[in-house]
Parts: C-alpha cells; sequence; structure tokens
C-alpha cells in the first residue's frame, strides 16, 4: 500500500471508528460488535505504526473512546481513567509479556467485565462523588445515581482519601426483566448488559437508575493517602476487607504460561456466570514496576486485555415463529436444532425483519450460522447452505393472532398488523394506556393487568371502565382497600382531558405534544373523528406522516366502536384546555436544561395556556429559549443565531 491509499484508510478508519465511539460510549446504542470494532482499531494501529508520520492526535487509537455528557456536572479526574491494549490470541499475549522484567513481577489475571467504567472517592470514611471515566481525564457527576448500587458502601473503615475504580454492570436475569418490560410498555429494548447498564446510569432521574439491578465491581486503587502496597493482588484484598464488591476470581500467575492458563479457563467458564464479561485482564502485579513502565497516550504499558471472540456455530432451520408487539410490529424468531453458545443452550435466534430474511434468501430447512451478540441475544448470521428443493421464507400477508391485514410503510422495514384490538397486542396496549402519561389510572402496573387478562377480567381497553370489582376483590394478593383503590383510580382517569385519552390509544406517531395539537384544535373527540387527512395537515405542527397516521386510526371501524363504549361509560372526550389569555400567541419557546422549580413539562402547560407553543428543537422561528442549570446545545444555538435567551426568573415576570 503506498502512502496515498494509506492516507485515505486512515481517514476512512478514524472516522468510521468515531463514529462508532459515539454511539457505544455515548449513545449507548452500538451498531456494530465489539469484534468488528476491535478489528478496524487494530488495523488503524498497524497502518498508523507503518506510517507514523501519519497518525493525528485524535486519532482514536491515541485517545479513550467516551466523553463527558453535558446532562451531568463534569468531574476532573486526579489519577487518568486509561484504556487497555486489547490482543486476540496468545501469541500477542505472550509477546506482551517479552516487553515486562518478568524477574521482577508475577502477573494478575481477572475477568474483564462488560460494564461502564466509574471513579469512586471517600473523605475520611464517607462516600461523597462518583463519575464516570468520560474521555479518561473529564468524566460525569453520577453520585446520585450510584447511591441507588447497594453495594456500594456509603461508609468504610479508612480515614485517609481513597478513590477506587469499578465497573458498573447489569446482571443477566436483570437485563431480561429490564427488555421484558421494554418489550411491554413498547419501548426499544437495550440491545446487551453493557449498553442498559450505562443507560441505567446516566439517567437524570435516580428512581430509575434504582429500579434497574445494577451492580459494580472494584478492580483498582486510583489513589489513596497514608498505606502503600507493593503489589496489584494486595490492593484488591485491601478494598474487599473495607467492603467493596470485587471480582470473585483474581488470581497471581507466576509466570506468562500460568496466566495463558488462567484466561483460557476464565473464557470456559463465561458462559455460566450471571454476568458478561468480554476477556480478561492481565497486569504486572509489583506496583513499582508498573510506575517505571509508564503508559502511552492511551495505554498503560504494563497490562492488557485479552478479548475474547464471539463464538459462531452452525444449525438446522426447523422453523420461523412471528411474534406481534404492542404496535402491531412483526418479529420472525428462528426455531432451530439446540447449540451450545458461551456455554448455554440456544434454540431460538432473532431474525430481525423482512428484509433480512429476504436478502438472506433464508429457507426452512437452511443450514445457518448463529452467535450471540453481546454473548446475550442470539442473532441468525448467515446461511451456509440451502436446503434441497426449499423456497425462501415470506413473511405473512395476514396477522396471525387475529387474522388482519399487515401492511408495511414505504420507510421501515418491519410489518404491521393494523387491527387495534388484535389480542397479541392487547396487553401491551393496556400498559400503555394505563401509563403515567397516558390515562394515569395508578394501581394497574404490568403485573395487575396481566392477572386481570388471565382471569378473564378484560378482553379490550373499555373493560377497564366496566370491571366487576365483586371479582376483582377475589384475586389473589387484593384486598378491600386495593380493590376500593383501583375503583377510585379509574374513576378518577374518566374526567381527564381528551388528549391524554387520544395519546393512551397508543397511535403509531403520535405523542404527547401531538395528542395535545389535536385536541386542542378540533376540541372533542366527534371533530376529530369526522376529520380528512387534509383537517389533520392544516394543523400546526402537523406533518404528512402525522396525519396520515392520525387518519388512518380514526377511521377504523374498530376505533369508532371502542371511542362510543368509552362515551358510554362516562369517559371524557373534550378538551379541557383554557386559555388564560393570548400574549404568548404566535410565539415558540424551546425549553433546554434544568428549571429551579418548574419541570419542562409544567413550563410548557404554562406557555401553551397563554397561547403559546413549544418546540424541541432551536430554529429562526424560535421566539424565546428557556434555559435553566446545565443547558447544553440548545442554548449555544441560540446564542449563534441571536435568539432571546431567558431564565425562570425573567419567564415569571412574563407570566405575571
Amino acid at each position: 500500500m503506498d502512502i496515498k491509499a494509506a492516507e485515505e484508510r486512515i481517514k476512512y478508519l478514524s472516522d468510521t471508528l468515531k463514529y462508532h465511539n459515539k454511539k457505544y460510549y455515548i449513545e449507548d446504542s452500538p451498531e456494530i460488535s465489539d469484534f468488528e470494532y476491535d478489528a478496524m482499531l487494530r488495523e488503524l494501529e498497524n497502518l498508523e505504526d507503518e506510517y507514523p508520520q501519519l497518525r493525528k492526535e485524535d486519532s482514536p487509537t491515541q485517545m479513550v473512546g467516551g466523553a463527558a455528557l453535558k446532562l451531568f456536572t463534569p468531574v476532573e479526574h486526579t489519577v487518568k481513567m486509561e484504556s487497555l491494549r486489547d490482543v486476540f490470541s496468545f501469541d500477542e499475549l505472550r509477546s506482551f509479556a517479552e516487553k515486562i522484567d518478568t524477574s521482577k513481577t508475577a502477573f494478575s489475571v481477572e475477568p474483564k467485565i462488560d460494564g461502564l467504567s466509574v471513579s469512586l472517592e471517600y473523605r475520611d470514611g464517607l462516600f461523597f462523588r462518583g463519575s464516570t471515566r468520560g474521555d479518561g481525564v473529564t468524566g460525569e457527576d453520577v453520585t446520585a445515581n450510584l447511591l441507588q448500587i447497594k453495594s456500594i458502601p456509603k461508609a468504610i473503615a479508612f480515614d485517609g482519601e481513597l478513590e477506587v475504580r469499578g465497573e458498573v454492570y447489569m446482571p443477566r436475569d436483570s437485563f431480561y426483566k429490564l427488555v421484558e418490560k421494554q418489550e411491554l410498555t413498547g419501548e426499544t429494548p437495550a440491545k446487551n448488559p453493557r449498553n442498559a447498564a450505562a443507560g441505567s446510569l446516566r439517567q437524570k432521574n435516580s428512581k430509575i437508575t434504582a429500579e434497574r439491578g445494577l451492580d459494580i465491581f472494584v478492580f483498582n486503587i486510583q489513589r489513596i493517602t497514608g498505606k502503600t502496597f507493593e503489589t496489584h493482588i494486595e490492593t484488591l484484598d485491601f478494598v474487599k476487607s473495607l467492603g467493596f464488591h470485587t471480582l470473585p476470581t483474581y488470581k497471581r500467575c507466576a509466570d506468562i504460561e500460568e496466566a495463558v492458563e488462567e484466561v483460557k479457563r476464565i473464557g470456559l467458564s463465561r458462559g455460566n456466570l450471571p454476568y458478561d464479561i468480554d476477556g480478561a485482564v492481565i497486569k504486572a502485579d509489583n506496583l513499582a514496576l508498573r510506575e517505571e513502565m509508564g503508559s502511552t497516550a492511551k495505554y498503560p504499558k504494563w497490562a492488557a486485555a485479552f478479548k475474547f471472540p464471539p463464538e459462531e456455530k452452525e444449525t438446522v432451520l426447523k422453523n420461523i415463529e412471528i411474534n406481534v408487539g404492542r404496535t402491531g410490529a412483526l418479529t420472525p424468531t428462528a426455531e432451530f436444532d439446540p447449540i451450545q453458545l458461551a456455554g448455554t443452550s440456544v434454540s431460538r435466534a432473532t431474525l430481525h425483519n423482512e428484509d433480512f430474511i429476504t436478502s438472506k434468501g433464508i429457507c426452512i430447512g437452511d443450514t445457518i450460522v448463529v452467535r450471540k451478540a453481546g454473548d446475550i441475544i442470539p442473532e441468525v448470521l448467515n446461511v451456509v447452505k440451502h436446503a434441497d428443493g426449499a423456497t425462501p421464507y415470506k413473511m405473512p400477508r395476514f396477522c396471525p393472532s387475529c387474522g388482519s391485514p399487515v401492511t408495511r410503510e414505504a420507510d421501515e422495514a418491519v410489518l404491521r398488523c393494523t387491527n387495534a384490538d388484535c389480542p397479541a397486542q392487547l396487553l401491551r396496549h393496556l400498559i400503555h394506556f394505563t401509563s403515567r402519561d397516558a390515562m394515569d389510572i395508578e394501581g394497574l402496573g404490568p403485573a395487575a393487568l396481566e392477572q386481570l387478562l388471565n382471569a378473564g377480567l378484560i378482553h379490550n381497553i373499555d373493560d377497564l371502565y366496566s370491571l366487576d370489582y365483586g371479582k376483582v376483590a377475589q384475586l389473589e394478593r387484593t384486598g378491600e382497600k386495593t380493590v376500593e383503590n383501583l375503583k377510585n383510580a379509574i374513576e378518577k382517569s374518566k374526567e381527564n382531558d381528551v388528549a391524554r385519552l387520544i395519546f393512551a390509544f397508543g397511535i403509531r406517531h403520535i405523542g404527547n405534544k401531538a395528542a395535545a395539537l389535536l385536541a386542542e384544535h378540533f376540541g372533542d373527540i366527534d371533530a376529530v373523528l369526522a376529520a380528512e387527512v387534509s383537517d389533520f395537515e392544516a394543523i400546526d405542527g402537523f406533518g404528512s406522516v402525522l396525519a396520515e397516521s392520525a387518519a388512518e386510526f380514526f377511521a377504523l371501524p374498530e376505533t369508532k366502536a371502542m371511542i362510543e363504549r368509552l362515551k358510554a361509560l362516562g369517559v371524557n372526550m373534550k378538551s379541557l384546555k383554557e386559555v388564560k389569555d393570548t400574549r404568548f400567541a404566535g410565539m415558540t419557546f424551546v425549553l433546554t436544561g434544568t428549571l429551579p422549580t418548574y419541570s419542562r413539562n409544567e413550563a410548557a402547560a404554562i406557555i401553551e395556556s397563554f397561547g403559546g407553543k413549544t418546540s424541541s428543537s432551536v430554529s429562526k422561528k424560535t421566539t424565546y429559549v428557556l434555559a435553566g442549570d446545565e443547558a447544553g446545545s440548545k442554548l449555544d444555538k441560540a446564542n449563534k443565531l441571536g435568539i432571546t435567551v431567558i431564565d425562570e426568573t425573567e419567564f415569571n415576570n412574563m407570566i405575571k
């Protein structure tokens, strides 16, 4: 490869890796496997070694992948939180060891937990701050959320200053529960425990973090006062004695061959662990030698991470099962002869969507390759051999649950059932209908709704308003007080603004704001039912996608019948919105940051009560940006465009 070709390839790899760094570290939504990412990074490293004049300071090989989010207060790390050099073979591991003076040190070997790296700081025995790694130099203050992790000690028997580094992770059981809940509520399920852990720790609301079942393993002392150690293993024994969760297994190995055997043992055990690991970490155990060896711009020279490759196996496709989600999406799942992957038996895997099946020409009876993405979610990769005489599988054109026709929009890869009353969607519809932002029926969570469904007490949404409370009282764990509270909550929900009801219907593309616009524009549900597509398009803030989705839903006979039943049961069908005056008429506000006293929803409601409207993005049409603490890119854009920025005090003066 000549230098021009190398320069072009280096640029491509750098740009691609930076994009995937953002998806992985910042958005917690990776698009490629760790194995694919590592292969690109290794290629870039090799090219930069061959052409060092082409290596740039901001190359992914020179920087830790993450960055501090503006959502949280930045924390400057006293000790840099470095990344690790990856190795992919035992020969590479031996080469790493050759650069270490083994006459001065043994090796420590421990599993590499697949989670989110954090720093925990203690002063005078008390936990006072916790932060994410970020870019290694600056992280995010997530103390409030870390306090929700029960295994992090709030006080320790050590009077000096102590900073330890650990990996926050989500146990597999917690991950499965989260995915199940997300699927029931129509959310996009987390891809793997690592991303679920990262997303949970970066919640603005620490109550959500508390619900996610996170845990932590502490694996390093970053700094300590009043105490010294000779080896890394000693430090792990010390933090364990203070009550920190350390890795269940960490071992001192006399030489690199013993370390190789320990890495092999860890690899064989990973399928039986209750949490994810993606490799093993090998370090020089002698702390003085570490200090002497130092680090590169990105990695310590005394440590390496052995990365396990994703395991792939062949099997025979026996059947394709179609599942129907809350939004009516038809999801294909492969069923095949059981295989062992990452230590567990697997007999089902996702086939993603219709386009994937078509592009691979998948047929029942084919020999397929399956792997566990992130060692958790089984997925079909490709077809090795087509079965003799087999024909490509075709997705059904009618819903397998209710028999209604399915549709596919031009810009989507999924097929959807057109029947709002489809039994397969019922539980998910009910969960959404009763949720806080919809009809807000307290006491009707997923478990309670499933209990009512299993008992045959509800068969559709309007059955909620004609419940036989005598039969409800006979259900397990349902006392007299519970029934009374449930009845009051259901009766109270009848008085909601029709905007809540419209949102509760779960119409595709129609969120809270669009539902409020419909209610405000038409005034009541009868006017909505009588509207044509052009009437919906006339609403300020409604595009063609929203208009067509609303028109299609309200034109369905099933929708009209359901609304008539709800009317008869006393559910409010009118807009209750009051406009105090029109002082904000024609004005558009953008809200950003955290306001001292108002939530964003409360501030938006006030603006709308004075005839104004809110938008999620800043443009030249924006009248004011109402900014609170930790305002981010929206504030920057407002300043660039010369938009007037106000704080809560100025806002309160405007609404007096």
